[in-house]
C-alpha cells in the first residue's frame, strides 16, 4: 500500500547585510573627489536617492544613484547605497560587486568591509572575509569587537598563529579577561599546546572559581593531557563548592552535554534529579533532552534508562514522566518493550489519555493491527472526543478487513474534526483508502477528489491517489501528472519514486521506469518487498524473465504473504 505517514561576530556580519540600510548609513557622504563634475548637479542626485530610498522607493532610488555615479565615478557612498538596495532585493552578486567598489574607493571603511565580509562568509570564502576584517581593522583600530571578531576568524581558517600574536597582545594590553584569554585558550588547545592554555584558564579561574564555562575548558585541557581524574576532580570541586546550586548543576549539565563529555555527565545526572533544590520541569526537559541524543542513546543506553527510573520513583504520578521511558524505549528500537510499559501504564492509570494515545501509535508502529483495533476501540470509547483515537481505532479496523467499523469511525471522527482542514483531510484519505481495498473504487477516488480540494499540494494524498489509479489502469494521464508533480517537490522519497515509476510502467514507459526502479531495489535487499514486486513485472514487460524471477524471489523473502508472486515466477520461467 502507498501510505505515507555561531560565535558573536557571525550573528554582527548576518546583522550588517539584513539591516535597513538608512540605520548603516554613517551620515550623506558625497564621495571622494574623481575629477572635475556638477556638484550641485550630484548633490541633488544623491539626496534624492536617498529620499526614495527611506520612503521604500527602492527601484526609483536605484536609477538615482546610478545617475549619481554618472557624474562621480568615485562615489564610495552611493555604490554603498546602491549596494543595500539590491542585497535587501536578494541579489547577492549585483550587491557584491557594487560593496567592492566602496571598498577600493575607501579600503578602511567599517561599514563597507563589514558589509563585503558579509557576503564573503555567507559564500564560505573565509580568506576574502578576512582581509576585508583586516582592512576594517587598519581603519578602526580602537574597535576591540572587531579585533576580536578577526581572532575567530583566523581560528575558523586555522590559523591559529596569527590568532594567538592578536590574542597575545589583546591580552597585554587589557589583561587577562574572559572575552579575549578564553579565545586564546581555544586556539592553544587547537595548537595541542596544552601546558599554555592551562596557564591561561587558570589564571581565569582564580577571577571566577565557580564559572561553569571555564572550569569546563579546565577539565577538557585535563583530559588531552590525559589527566582524567583531574578533569573528573574539576566537577567534583565545583558540586562540593556550591552543593545546593540548582542554576550551577543544570549549567554544568548543558555543558557536559555541549561538550559530549558523557562520562562526567551521568557521574553528575543522578545528583541532579535527586536534587529537590531543582524544579521538576528543569529535569524533566533535561532528561528530553538526553533521550533526544542519538549519540546518548547508542553509547549509554543502561545509563539512560538508570536515570529515567530514578526519576519516575522521585515523581510517581506525574502523568508526563511517566511517559518517557516508553519514549526511551521507542526511541531504541525497543517498541515491544515500550508497549508493555504502556500497557501497564494505561491499566495503573486508565485515565491517562497520553499513555493511551501513545499505546496506539506504538502498535501502529509495530503493525500490530489486532492490538491497534483492540485497544483503539477502549481508548476511542474512553475518550469519546479523541479524533485521534478514532482514527487510529478506524486504521486498525481497516487492516483488519473490519471495513464498516472503520467507516464508522471514520464518520464520527469527521463531525469531531469540525472546521480543523488537517484532520478532515486525514480522515478523508483514509475513507478513501477503506472504500478501495471493499473495492468501491468510484467511492475513493471521490473521496480522494475531496481531499485534494482541501489542499490540492499534499504529497501523500496525490501519491495514494496516483497508485490507486494506476492499478485500475484509468485516468493515466491524471495519475502521471500527479506522481509527476510529487516528485518535483521531493525526488529522494522511495515511495513517492516507486509510485511514479508504476504509473510509467502502466502508461507504457517501461524503460523510464526500469531507471528509476534499478536504483531502489538494491542488491541487498533492504528496499521494501513491494519495490522488488514492481520491479519485477516492469522487468519481464522488458522481456528480462531470469531477472525479474530475481526480484520476485527477493519480495517473497521480505513479505511471505505476497504468495501471488508463485504463480508469477513459475509462468515468468516457462
Amino acid at each position: 500500500m502507498r501510505k505515507i505517514r555561531p560565535e558573536i561576530f557571525i550573528f554582527f556580519i548576518a546583522s550588517v547585510i539584513i539591516s535597513c540600510s538608512h540605520e548603516l548609513v554613517p551620515g550623506f557622504k558625497k564621495g571622494k573627489q574623481g575629477g572635475e563634475y556638477d556638484k550641485a548637479k550630484y548633490d541633488y542626485r544623491y539626496v534624492e536617492a536617498i529620499r526614495l530610498k527611506l520612503m521604500g522607493n527602492y527601484g526609483e532610488a536605484l536609477k538615482f544613484f546610478e545617475m549619481a555615479v554618472e557624474l562621480n565615478p568615485k562615489s564610495d557612498a552611493s555604490y554603498y547605497q546602491m549596494a543595500q538596495i539590491v542585497l535587501n532585493n536578494g541579489d547577492i552578486q549585483h550587491g557584491k560587486e557594487y560593496i567592492k567598489k566602496a571598498c577600493s574607493i575607501d579600503p578602511k571603511n567599517y561599514w563597507y568591509n563589514m558589509t563585503l565580509a558579509g557576503i564573503y562568509y555567507q559564500q564560505k570564502n573565509l580568506d576574502s572575509t578576512i582581509i576585508c576584517y583586516e582592512n576594517a581593522v587598519k581603519g578602526n583600530p580602537d574597535k576591540i569587537d572587531l579585533q576580536i571578531a578577526l581572532a575567530n576568524l583566523y581560528i575558523e581558517n586555522k590559523n591559529f598563529e596569527k590568532s594567538r600574536t592578536l590574542l597575545d597582545w589583546l591580552d597585554e594590553k587589557f589583561g587577562v579577561n574572559e572575552n579575549t584569554t578564553l579565545l586564546l585558550v581555544k586556539t592553544l588547545m587547537a595548537e595541542k599546546k596544552y601546558d599554555d592554555a592551562l596557564l591561561k584558564i587558570q589564571k581565569l579561574i582564580e577571577q571566577d572559581p565557580d564559572n561553569v564555562l571555564l572550569n569546563g575548558y579546565l577539565a577538557e585541557i585535563y583530559r588531552e593531557k590525559g589527566e582524567n581524574q583531574l578533569a573528573k576532580g574539576v566537577y567534583n570541586k565545583l558540586i562540593e563548592r556550591n552543593p545546593g546550586n540548582p542554576a550551577l548543576q543544570i549549567s554544568l549539565c548543558d555543558f557536559l552535554i555541549e561538550e559530549k563529555s558523557f562520562d562526567q555527565l551521568f557521574l553528575l545526572l543522578n545528583t541532579v534529579i535527586l536534587n529537590d533544590s531543582i524544579k521538576k520541569e528543569d529535569k524533566t526537559a533535561l532528561l528530553a533532552k538526553l533521550i533526544d541524543n542519538n549519540e546518548i542513546l547508542k553509547n549509554y543506553g543502561k545509563e539512560m534508562e538508570l536515570a529515567v527510573r530514578i526519576l519516575e520513583a522521585a515523581y510517581k504520578d506525574d502523568d508526563l514522566i511517566m511517559l518517557m521511558r516508553p519514549d526511551l524505549l521507542q526511541k531504541e528500537h525497543r517498541s515491544a518493550e515500550a508497549a508493555q510499559r504502556l500497557e501497564e501504564i494505561a491499566k495503573q492509570f486508565p485515565n491517562n489519555y497520553l499513555a493511551w494515545e501513545k499505546l496506539l501509535l506504538v502498535y501502529y508502529d509495530l503493525k500490530d493491527y489486532k492490538k491497534l483495533q483492540e485497544r483503539g476501540k477502549e481508548c476511542a470509547t474512553k475518550f469519546n472526543r479523541s479524533v485521534l483515537a478514532k482514527i487510529l481505532y478506524a486504521d486498525g479496523a481497516m487492516e483488519n478487513k473490519d471495513f464498516n467499523t472503520a467507516l464508522e469511525e471514520l464518520r464520527k471522527a469527521d463531525i469531531l474534526a469540525g472546521d480543523n482542514k488537517d484532520m478532515k483531510l486525514q480522515v478523508l484519505t483514509m475513507r478513501a483508502d477503506v472504500l478501495y481495498r471493499m473495492k468501491d473504487y468510484q467511492g475513493a477516488f471521490s473521496n480522494f477528489d475531496e481531499a485534494l480540494k482541501l489542499n490540492s499540494n499534499d504529497l501523500a494524498v496525490m501519491n495514494n491517489y496516483a497508485y490507486y489509479l494506476a492499478e485500475q489502469d484509468t485516468r493515466l494521464r491524471d495519475a502521471e501528472k500527479m506522481a509527476k508533480a510529487v516528485i518535483v517537490k521531493e525526488k529522494d522519497n522511495n515511495t513517492f519514486l516507486d509510485t511514479y515509476a508504476w504509473v510509467l510502467y502502466k502508461r507504457g514507459k517501461t524503460r523510464e521506469a526500469s531507471k528509476i526502479m534499478e536504483k531502489l531495489a538494491t542488491p541487498d535487499g533492504k528496499a521494501d518487498a513491494e519495490y522488488y514486486e514492481h520491479y519485477g513485472f516492469i522487468l519481464r514487460k522488458e522481456g528480462r524473465c531470469n531477472e525479474a524471477v530475481r526480484q520476485w524471489e527477493t519480495a517473497l523473502n521480505l513479505d511471505k504473504s505476497k504468495v501471488q508472486l508463485l504463480k508469477e515466477i513459475k509462468n515468468c520461467g516457462k
